[in-house]
């Protein structure tokens, strides 16, 4: 496994941010392990279990024409696996916008780092 720092783990938000901006649900998809990886959407009470399901929930997210920013991050690395959770903020096409917790945790899969649990709920008020 490559030397892996703060920075490179913070920059895996960057990438999927970027997947987000593609418009395509399938893209945002294939950052998360498959067969593995949960995600607990912002703006869906579903648990999303597997890739099928997470594309399916980035169809509507998508949809709104959302650009992300992480407002505080801290990025914790423990060999293969990294954590990242803070806060961050959306933005949508209509001008709204939601600030949420949020924790994404990675696995390196010796080829590169997959998210495999990703957590995001608004805040609370």
């Amino acid at each position: 496994m490559k030397k892996t720092g703060q920075d490179d783990i913070s920059a895996l938000f960057d990438v999927w941010n970027g997947a987000i901006q593609t418009g395509n649900p399938e893209n945002v998809a294939a950052l998360y392990e498959e067969g593995t990886a949960i995600l607990l959407p912002t703006m869906s009470s579903k648990v999303r279990h597997d890739h099928e399901e997470i594309a399916d929930y980035f169809v509507q997210f998508l949809a709104e024409g959302p650009v992300g920013r992480i407002d505080e991050g801290n990025v914790r690395i423990f060999g293969e696996i990294a954590i990242n959770s803070g806060l961050y903020t959306f933005t949508f096409e209509d001008d709204s916008s939601v600030q949420a917790r949020f924790t994404f945790v990675y696995r390196w899969n010796g080829q590169r780092w997959m998210i495999v649990e990703h957590h995001s709920s608004a805040m609370p008020g």
